[in-house]
């Protein structure tokens, strides 16, 4: 699974495009929002739909938006029953790349990628290594010296299955010839338990979670181009040798009835929710690189990334173990 050079600027392009960023004010939701949660509370999609609610709030005085969770599957149980919501424009459900591509060609959720109608995708997380602070492993090359080792010793967890974080376990054993045993946790809030109390030996996560657990855990590497500003003794995956920059994109979409009115409405809105100054600086605390994909772009976008996770699950033989 990568991004290329071409890929990422063209992430960048879309995060500053001047047509999303001068759109006129959407108009607020006549009713209160439900915001439907694919993973558990204490995850990143969690914290984004916090930082959203707060916004929209400010922006929206007179509307609550209300979040829910429905987790399960690694977030299948939610996408495979979103179509069942009313489409009246006030329920929108949290989606996530690159799991509702991988999920349905393992087969094992009800749903297609074509099932699921993203209307915004609002930031990317970049992958990230991350071991318990207590870890004896202080680097990266600690890390991979312990796996070489003991084969399938080590066990780094993750959120669901055939997910990103379960793509990254794939694409770090690969990569660095190793082999470690994977364990799925039904999203980051639960995993976290378990990677700050040392009952496994690390995750693979986003940079994130590795920020906003800084002094329970130790980042060893980063999938980014360059180094994070708020990490920044942790080297990227390039510097280590290998050709990685990926990571998860988190949006929204919305049921299949929703109208076509509705679902630019709520583009539009969550494009100003993004651009808020409150929004950036929250993003920014919490490690989160926002982008701007709408509905305008979405077709060409969705297109683009289905074609590239599809190569990726490929390669890694998803669905074939």
């Amino acid at each position: 699974m990568k991004v290329g050079i071409s890929n990422w600027i063209g992430i960048l392009a879309l995060a500053t495009a001047p047509a999303v960023m001068a759109q006129a004010s959407a108009p607020c939701p006549d009713k209160n929002v439900l915001y439907w949660q694919a993973f558990p509370p204490g995850g990143e999609s969690d914290l984004s739909a916090r930082h959203q609610q707060v916004v929209l709030k400010k922006k929206c005085p007179a509307v609550d938006t209300i979040i829910q969770y429905k987790a399960g599957a690694g977030g299948g149980l939610m996408w495979s029953q979103m179509n069942q919501l009313p489409g009246d424009g006030t329920n929108v459900v949290g989606v996530n790349l690159p799991h509702i591509v991988f999920q349905p060609i393992e087969g094992e959720v009800q749903y297609k990628t074509a099932d699921v109608t993203p209307v915004f995708w609002f930031h990317f997380t970049p992958d990230a290594l991350v071991v318990p602070e207590a870890s004896p492993y202080k680097t990266f090359q600690d890390f991979i010296a312990a796996a070489k080792k003991d084969p399938g010793k080590m066990n780094l967890g993750g959120s669901g299955l055939n997910s990103a974080n379960h793509a990254s376990h794939e694409r770090l054993d690969a990569a660095f010839g190793i082999k470690s045993t994977y364990i799925p946790y039904k999203g980051t809030g639960d995993m976290s338990l378990a990677v700050v109390g040392s009952q496994i030996d690390g995750a693979v996560t986003y940079t994130a979670f590795a920020i906003n657990n800084k002094g329970k855990v130790r980042a060893l590497a980063v999938a980014m181009e360059k180094r994070h500003p708020l990490l920044p003794d942790v080297p990227t995956f390039r510097e280590l040798g290998v050709d990685w920059v990926d990571g998860a994109y988190r949006g929204i979409g919305v049921p299949k009835s929703t109208p076509p009115a509705e679902r630019k409405r709520l583009s539009d809105l969550w494009a100003q929710l993004n651009n808020d100054p409150e929004m950036k600086e929250l993003a920014a605390k919490s490690g989160f690189e926002l982008v701007n994909v709408g509905v305008e772009q979405m077709d060409a976008f969705m297109r683009d990334k289905t074609k590239l996770y599809t190569e990726s699950a490929q390669r890694l033989n998803l669905g074939k173990k």
